[in-house]
């Protein structure tokens, strides 16, 4: 990808080139996803398909372009540790912008928009490499970009209350996971806002939303044994998992702001109706995970 050409794109206000094809201009910019430069991935490539993607470019192409790009969640899958984990992560982001796009001009089926689900929710669940930021390449931040993509999902239209209940289960599931790695890059903070989209929506009971809950506090109330010798401790597991109820119970008292698309306004506006409930079940379950900090929730009685 040549960074001085892009450049002046940028320069231009983001104006498509005339000199190529448009087809040629989105192929080299997916390459750049890829890149290990940040300058080139994070500067540039992204960047551009963002902004021709908010302003319309890709109206026509939306469902052929969502699904070349699902393409890019399969590259390298299943490594850890290696430089293939850009382009997947990256794929998600973008893939994230295109849902933005259809949730703001309603312009493509509902079936295309599940098929993306379905390909987010695989590669996520499936991804090893959970790097946050990469010394000399920058951003990997599967984990943070994943959430936003599914976030994205959760405002969309096509969405009924089982597939926002879906969403929950595999953000629950890839909090759970077993990994090497701690979040420490703001991942839970991304991860509980896309739960929040889902809670916004009001589509699922507080019976739904404690079912969810349960794995999630039952990682966080792990306690190493007496005398046990560990490596480590909390293990990343267990630390995720508290991260993420601390900061979705911070997010559900204080309140968040939605991406600037349109509809967000209203969609954030309305308050949560199972707000109450779930302030209760995530209090319980912090001070469950952390007994000797917290103080036991008081006797209603």
């Amino acid at each position: 990808m040549e960074s001085t050409y892009w450049q002046d794109v940028m320069a231009a206000d983001y104006a498509v080139p005339h000199d190529r094809t448009l087809t040629e201009l989105t192929e080299e910019l997916v390459r750049g996803l890829a890149s290990t430069n940040p300058q080139v991935r994070d500067a540039l490539a992204y960047p551009t398909l963002a902004t021709w993607l908010e302003r319309g470019v890709y109206d026509d192409l939306l469902p052929g372009f969502g699904d070349g790009l699902c393409a890019g969640l399969n590259y390298g899958l299943g490594e850890d540790g290696t430089d293939t984990v850009f382009r997947r992560s990256f794929t998600a982001l973008t893939l994230a912008e295109v849902i933005h796009r259809d949730n703001a001009e309603f312009l493509v089926h509902d079936e295309v928009v599940m098929r993306w689900g379905d390909r987010l929710a695989t590669w996520l669940l499936r991804e090893r490499d959970l790097r946050g930021y990469v010394a000399d390449c920058g951003w990997a931040h599967a984990v943070a970009h994943g959430a936003d993509a599914i976030g994205a999902l959760a405002r969309s239209r096509h969405c009924d209350a089982g597939v926002l209940r879906a969403l929950l289960d595999v953000l629950a599931d890839r909090i759970v996971k077993d990994t090497p790695y701690r979040w420490v890059h703001e991942e839970h903070d991304r991860v509980a806002h896309a739960v929040m989209t889902v809670l916004h929506r009001n589509m699922l009971t507080s019976d739904e939303l404690e079912r969810w809950l349960k794995p999630i506090a039952a990682t966080a109330a792990q306690q190493p044994l007496m005398h046990e010798t560990l490596p480590e401790w909390p293990t990343p597991p267990v630390f995720n998992a508290r991260g993420v109820l601390h900061v979705l119970l911070s997010q559900l008292a204080i309140g968040v702001k939605g991406f600037p698309i349109p509809g967000d306004d209203e969609l954030f506006g309305r308050p949560i109706e199972a707000r109450a409930d779930l302030l209760l079940m995530l209090t319980e379950a912090v001070q469950s995970s952390q007994p000797y900090i917290y103080r036991p929730a008081a006797n209603p009685s």
